[in-house]
């Protein structure tokens, strides 16, 4: 936590998944909204990175934590683990108060097809992207104590399936959770939409990857996780509230 900061603040409080990596589009997150007024948790899950070939970024989430305007925490979350959502809004509530916006950009994702793909590997795809994602938001919910049309859940997603099963599998599972919370939540005030935000070069791409990327976005250029900050800000402003029950591309016409 940023012990730094006066805990007496009226600042409200987001909770952003998935933020492991400087270079991540959640650490961009979670920075902007750090930056525009709220109070930020994340969380992490250093195993998830360690089998990734990009490695782990060591200390990166006590430095993004560091690095906020307002308060922050750090978290370190297996979410495989179906008690870890609870147990993340128990410590968030805790160090720093009752969660208004919850932004997944946690995923699992480790490309296989439909005949290479593992049944323990289908399994953790759909636990992480999809289970994990629907008790997060079940949580919140629960838990949920502000104004009504205050409270916001945003996830991203993607639309990649070819060669990406069971990611894309669990993704389309998870886009259907999250816009069902629109209804589900909606005597709450609370909205909820997804984001796809298209290919961002955060370290996993190859040259050829980039170069087809390139080709394919009329803008000419890859997105960034500021790009995907952005609009993740405005959906957690008082802005964005009449914006509910969407699947927004935010892609810069990548086709």
């Amino acid at each position: 936590m940023n012990g730094d900061q006066d805990v007496t603040n009226n600042r409200p409080v987001a909770l952003v998944t998935g933020v492991g990596r400087t270079v991540g589009i959640g650490a961009g997150i979670a920075a902007r909204l750090a930056a525009s007024g709220w109070d930020v948790a994340i969380t992490y899950w250093g195993g998830y990175d360690e089998r990734m070939t990009w490695g782990p970024d060591t200390g990166a989430p006590e430095a993004i934590v560091k690095s906020f305007a307002g308060r922050g925490l750090a978290v370190e979350a297996d979410l495989t683990d179906p008690a870890a959502p609870a147990a993340i809004f128990d410590q968030v509530e805790e160090r720093l108060g009752p969660v208004t916006a919850l932004v997944m950009s946690h995923a699992e994702s480790v490309d296989s097809g439909l005949f290479d793909t593992g049944v323990e590997s289908f399994d953790r795809h759909f636990a992480v992207n999809a289970r994990a994602s629907w008790l997060l938001i079940r949580e919140h919910g629960l838990r949920f104590k502000g104004a009504h049309g205050t409270g916001r859940v945003i996830a991203l997603t993607s639309d990649h399936t070819v060669g990406n099963l069971p990611y894309g599998a669990s993704k389309g599972a998870l886009d259907r959770i999250t816009r069902a919370a629109a209804h589900e939540l909606a005597h709450l005030g609370i909205t909820s939409n997804v984001i796809n935000p298209g290919p961002i070069d955060t370290g996993w791409m190859t040259d050829q990857v980039r170069d087809d990327c390139l080709a394919a976005t009329p803008l000419q250029r890859l997105g960034t996780p500021q790009d995907t900050a952005n609009l993740v800000e405005f959906l957690c402003s008082e802005k964005g509230q009449w914006i509910n029950g969407q699947l927004l591309m935010s892609n810069g016409g990548f086709a």
